[in-house]
């Protein structure tokens, strides 16, 4: 059984043992607070068309999100009618969840080790896909690359939209922070 009174995420222990020290000597910071770190992930599902034919299809998503995150997921709704698309006011439209501590590490450490290998023809992550603030955000084509899906009982491939929040000051620091923690960019 896991000790979680004692337990600590193998990528927290590992930035806070090595990957501090190696950004604050690549980057020359004189305070511990200067170095950057992970803020929060924000997952989200958004279902579109299919969510406006079938009212069940966010609901779906919101399960499958759940069940990746390990926290649960808030239906996503639209802000206002759009006549042209069908959509109604407070219609639900998709899924997200924002994770942050102990969670997002685990996550990050799932994504990284085990989802990406599973993606096919999978080459890396864009190294060009940060928002000049630090952030980094990539998209999945499939959820279910996830071990917590389970692939008979899916009704539906989610695309799914990961936004990685750093407190870093400048894009280079982030995908420093980044490559510390072993993401497979491609640039």
């Amino acid at each position: 059984m896991l000790d979680t009174a004692n337990y600590t995420p193998r990528l927290k222990a590992a930035y806070r043992e090595t990957i501090k020290a190696a950004l604050k000597e690549e980057f020359g910071y004189t305070n511990d607070l200067q170095i950057p770190r992970l803020d929060k992930i924000v997952l989200n599902i958004g279902c579109g068309a299919e969510a406006v034919k079938d009212s069940k299809k966010a609901k779906s998503a919101q399960e499958d999100l759940t069940k990746i995150a390990g926290q649960k997921a808030l239906v996503t709704k639209a802000k206002k009618s759009i006549a042209g698309f069908r959509v109604r006011e407070d219609m639900p439209l998709g899924a997200k969840v924002t994770l942050r501590g102990d969670r997002m590490y685990e996550f990050l450490d799932r994504l990284i080790t085990i989802a990406m290998p599973r993606i096919r023809d999978f080459r890396g992550v864009p190294g060009t896909s940060f928002d000049g603030r630090g952030n980094y955000a990539m998209g999945m084509k499939e959820h279910i690359v996830f071990p917590e899906i389970d692939f008979d009982k899916v009704d539906e491939v989610w695309g799914l939209d990961i936004v990685i929040a750093t407190t870093a000051k400048t894009d280079a620091e982030a995908k420093s922070l980044l490559k510390h923690f072993n993401m497979p960019f491609n640039s």
